[in-house]
Parts: structure tokens; C-alpha cells; sequence
């Protein structure tokens, strides 16, 4: 279903606000005993609290040149990177499921895995407080989706955990050491909650591949050998941000590739 240029714009706005949003959390949800309502937006280095004209999504970064109005302390990119990465989500569910209940489901669970992404790559962590919940909702989702049965949810939880589960496990009997938290685990098992069990192969082959490539490019330049360690979760979440909207042409590429069909 096509979306009217102005509803897609109006997603695109809402999709800006939220992300500004997501960068408090992104901030914010790490650090222990600290609140995403309050305090209000302020500078993380001097403390001054942000004007309206200071929060602007993407356009204060621009007008302020990237710099704290108060101190001059650089500002992240991460902070327009992420409300523009927010709003390409709000536009792209708009577009790809219509105006429906299904693709406001749809873009929290890309708005999570977008806060997943950030925070793992900053902290090397996964909050239980968006995976545990996510798989959840993920399957509530699913009693009343059209584009996603409970029993292949309920089956992409057991297997998206247990897969993983299964990994980790050989690697510590094999290697007698960590090779993947339970964060990730936990990740998987909410992927396979949204997409469904489908999503998996696809979801574990790439961002496999996508994450040993990484990998050995960041054994080259840390020059830790096998001790290097690489966040796996952006890897995960990213993928499955690419099931989500593709989901239609990698199903046709399975049944083409292994059934010749």
C-alpha cells in the first residue's frame, strides 16, 4: 500500500522527534540509577539545560555547528545520525506495511533494535530492560499480525535463543572462555519473536559473515589476535532491520537457491 506524500512526511517528523528521544535513552539507559524523563535535555558536559531552539532535532546540531551553545563542547554525531536514522525507519515501515496498527508494532521494534545498536557498540552490552520485553511483545504482537503467525514466533523465540544458546556453549567447552553473552541470546530469541523463525538463517548467516569480516579487519588494527573483542549485537539487530524490510526477496532467494523453485 502507498503511503500519501503527506503522511510520509508527517512519519518522517515523527520519526526526527522520536530519535531525539532514542539518543536520551541511548544516553541515559547504561548508566545506573539514571532516569530517561528526568532531568530535562542538557549538555553532558556543562550541565546547562537545552532551550527549545537548542532541541531541535538535526537542524539545532547544524545551527549550533556541532558545538554546546554554553561551553562549545563538541556535540556527537550520534545525535543527528540517530533521528535521522529514526526517521528513514518511520518512512520505510510507512511505506512498506501502510497506515496500520502492524507498522506502528513494526517501528518499535526497529526503534529498539536502533537503541540495541548504539548502546552495544558504546557499552559492549544488551539491556535486558528492551530485549526481555521485546520478545513479549514480539509475540503479543503476533496473536494479531497478518504478516506474522503466533506458532512461528513462538518457534523463532525457541530457536532464536536456543541457537545462540547452543554456540556459546560449544565455544566455552571448546575455547574455555566467553565467546558470546546472553545479551545476544536474548537479542535473537526477540528477533525471532518479531520475524518469526524464518528471519533466522538469514539473520545468524550475515551478521556472521558481516561480523567476522569486521572481526578480522579489527584483529589487524588492535592487534590483539584472538583476544580482540567486536560488539556481535549491531550485527544482529542490523540484519534483522534488513529481514524486516526485505524479507520478501530473501524468502524468494531461499526458494530459488535450496529449492530451485
Amino acid at each position: 500500500m502507498l503511503s500519501t506524500p503527506f503522511l510520509m512526511a508527517t512519519a518522517a517528523l515523527l520519526g526526527l522527534v522520536i530519535g531525539s528521544f532514542l539518543n536520551v535513552v541511548i544516553l541515559r539507559l547504561p548508566t545506573k540509577d539514571s532516569s530517561i524523563i528526568f532531568p530535562a535535555s542538557h549538555c553532558p558536559e556543562c550541565k546547562t539545560p537545552l532551550a527549545w531552539y537548542e532541541n531541535i532535532p538535526v537542524f539545532s546540531f547544524l545551527f549550533l555547528r556541532g558545538k554546546c551553545a554554553h561551553c562549545r563542547t563538541t556535540i556527537s554525531p550520534q545525535y543527528p545520525l540517530v533521528e535521522i536514522l529514526t526517521s528513514f525507519l518511520a518512512v520505510a515501515v510507512l511505506k512498506t506495511f501502510g497506515p496500520s496498527l502492524e507498522a506502528v508494532g513494526y517501528f518499535i521494534f526497529a526503534a529498539a533494535l536502533l537503541v540495541i545498536i548504539f548502546i552495544d557498540i558504546r557499552h559492549q552490552i544488551i539491556p535486558d530492560v528492551i530485549s526481555l520485553p521485546g520478545i513479549i511483545l514480539g509475540f503479543l504482537f503476533s496473536l494479531f499480525s497478518h504478516h506474522l503467525r503466533w506458532q512461528d514466533s513462538l518457534t523463532g523465540i525457541i530457536l532464536g535463543g536456543g541457537v545462540l544458546y547452543a554456540i556459546a556453549l560449544f565455544y566455552l567447552l571448546l575455547r574455555k572462555q566467553e565467546g558470546m553473552g546472553g545479551g545476544d541470546i536474548k537479542l535473537l530469541a526477540m528477533i525471532g519473536a518479531w520475524l518469526g523463525w524464518q528471519s533466522l538463517p538469514f539473520v545468524i548467516f550475515f551478521s556472521s559473515f558481516s561480523g567476522s569480516i569486521v572481526g578480522l579487519m579489527a584483529m589487524r588494527t588492535q592487534k590483539k589476535g584472538g583476544s580482540t573483542r567486536i560488539a556481535f549485537g549491531p550485527f544482529l539487530a542490523g540484519t534483522a532491520i534488513i529481514y524486516l524490510f526485505f524479507s520478501k526477496q530473501i524468502l524468494v532467494f531461499y526458494r530459488l537457491y535450496f529449492l530451485g523453485q
